[in-house]
């Protein structure tokens, strides 16, 4: 997993509530064993129409939004199932931060063992982003896990709670396989006395 401290990034919004992971990634491209190949389904079935031609209606299809890796959306993100290839889709799409007011726990979960972060803001600060990345031509945010805090180059700014055990092990780029290496010495030395 990479490390991730801070990030500035544009901004894609996502004004959609319950956005569930069968959504984020259909059911029928989880055939793959590896954690790759699945960014080129993220939302398939809203960026595509029935006959594969990209939908110029979902907002991720629109150009503005190209390169984007901030994602802010409504409420209950990432409800559904457990899914791991949901936040794997969306890392690879390109995205590095979401930014919700509610994320399912599951899924929350997920994105952190995979270096996905996601921040919990209120509704008003949401709406304002969501705003903001409509209205402003590429309105970016810098994320900044180290301090928790989330701000733009004109009036935002906000800080963020984030739980500290998963804030230390993102910032030094380990996921729960990495933590336990650190102690592959005393594992090795446990193991010799058995």
């Amino acid at each position: 997993m990479e490390k991730f401290i801070e990030h500035t990034g544009l901004v894609a919004p996502l004004d959609r509530v319950n956005v569930d992971t069968d959504q984020i990634i259909p059911k029928q491209f989880l055939k793959r064993i590896e954690r790759t190949g699945f960014g080129q389904f993220a939302f398939y079935d809203w960026r595509y129409l029935e006959d594969g031609v990209p939908n110029p209606e979902f907002i991720l299809n629109n150009p503005k939004f190209d390169g984007a890796s901030i994602l802010v959306a409504g409420p209950n993100f990432g409800s559904g199932s457990s899914r791991e290839h949901a936040p794997w889709a969306l890392s690879e799409y390109g995205f590095k931060v979401i930014i919700s007011t509610s994320f399912a726990d599951i899924f929350r979960n997920n994105c952190m063992q995979n270096g996905l972060i996601t921040i919990v803001l209120s509704q008003e600060k949401v709406d304002k982003i969501m705003t903001n990345a409509i209205r402003v031509p590429e309105y970016k945010l810098t994320v900044n896990l180290e301090t928790q805090n989330v701000s733009d180059n004109n009036d935002f700014s906000s800080d963020f709670d984030f739980d500290q055990f998963r804030k230390d092990s993102i910032l030094k780029g380990l996921d729960d396989i990495g933590i336990t290496l650190q102690f592959e010495k005393e594992i090795s030395n446990f193991e010799s006395k058995i």
